[in-house]
């Protein structure tokens, strides 16, 4: 539903409210005339009024409901709009970058040491074409409820280690450290928790940028696994918290907002903690920068 629907069904709701009142006025205005002539008359209209009061509240509830529906509406229709402006720049400039690697290797002379340097940026590129179609499967697949959960015994250290260590690799520095308790091993799906932890990553690479330390930590509290991402980036509001795990959802206009992204990876990461029963909190980091820290049970 558009904005001029939604303004249509506001007037129309404003006019059959106004109406309702004028002529409960009115009818209030003949009971009292009747009051004094016929008593069976005054019980009938008495029973009209309250039959009319509950049609009323009725109607208010009613138009209370699809206020909200239309506004969850144009706020989702919004959403996916700055999702399709994002998702088509962010496919084109992969695919662009990449092309004009290959055609720089191709129709230059260039060193060995070039040439990798050129292969590392397309593969890079590559990389983040490759996690953005997965993210958008992803959110479809558990849009669907297609996405199911496979739980296996693993050890989280090492699938940390693991993905520190490639994504240190891929950004040429070593901006992700590790704070971790020795062998916590992990009960559940290996690839949605990799899963969570790319998407963090992502996220933290993306708003606090490569000159920032990324710090990745995993302790056991009493039952539950404790594991998160903090960033020293400028942090998030506190009355922005709730909804950035909101599908599409990204802070700012798609128009001037200069960071990348689909508005897809937080969603993901709180449908898959969700699946593992667990709890995903945003968190200040101290002294700056957020802090997405999960607790799944042990």
């Amino acid at each position: 539903m558009n904005k001029r629907t939604a303004i249509i069904f506001y007037i129309l709701s404003i006019y059959v409210i106004i109406q309702f009142i004028w002529w409960g006025y009115h009818l209030i205005e003949l009971t009292q005339e009747l009051v004094q002539k016929d008593e069976l008359i005054s019980k009938r209209v008495t029973m009209i009024m309250g039959e009319g009061t509950v049609f009323l509240v009725i109607l208010f509830l009613g138009i209370w409901q699809i206020r909200r529906s239309i506004y969850r509406e144009l706020r989702l229709s919004e959403r996916q709009n700055n999702f399709l402006l994002s998702v088509t720049h962010e496919l084109k400039t992969p695919l662009a970058a990449n092309k004009l690697y290959i055609q720089t290797i191709n129709k230059r002379e260039l060193s060995k040491d070039q040439q990798n340097d050129l292969l590392r940026k397309a593969i890079d590129e590559n990389r983040r074409l490759e996690n953005m179609i997965d993210n958008i499967l992803n959110a479809s697949r558990l849009e669907n409820n297609a996405l199911s959960i496979e739980k296996e015994k693993f050890n989280l250290n090492t699938l940390i280690k693991e993905i520190i260590t490639r994504f240190n690799t891929f950004n040429n520095k070593k901006i992700i450290e590790a704070i971790l308790t020795e062998n916590i091993d992990c009960f559940g799906d290996k690839f949605m928790i990799e899963t969570i932890l790319n998407n963090l990553i992502e996220n933290a690479l993306k708003y606090a940028g490569v000159e920032h330390k990324i710090t990745v930590y995993a302790t056991v509290k009493k039952k539950m696994i404790c594991f998160g991402v903090k960033d020293l980036g400028p942090g998030i509001r506190k009355d922005l918290r709730s909804r950035i795990f909101e599908k599409f959802y990204r802070i700012g206009s798609e128009e001037i907002r200069s960071q990348k992204g689909s508005g897809l990876g937080l969603f993901i990461v709180s449908e898959l903690v969700k699946m593992h029963k667990g709890e995903l909190l945003c968190l200040e980091n101290i002294p700056n920068g957020s802090n997405f820290e999960i607790n799944i049970p042990k």
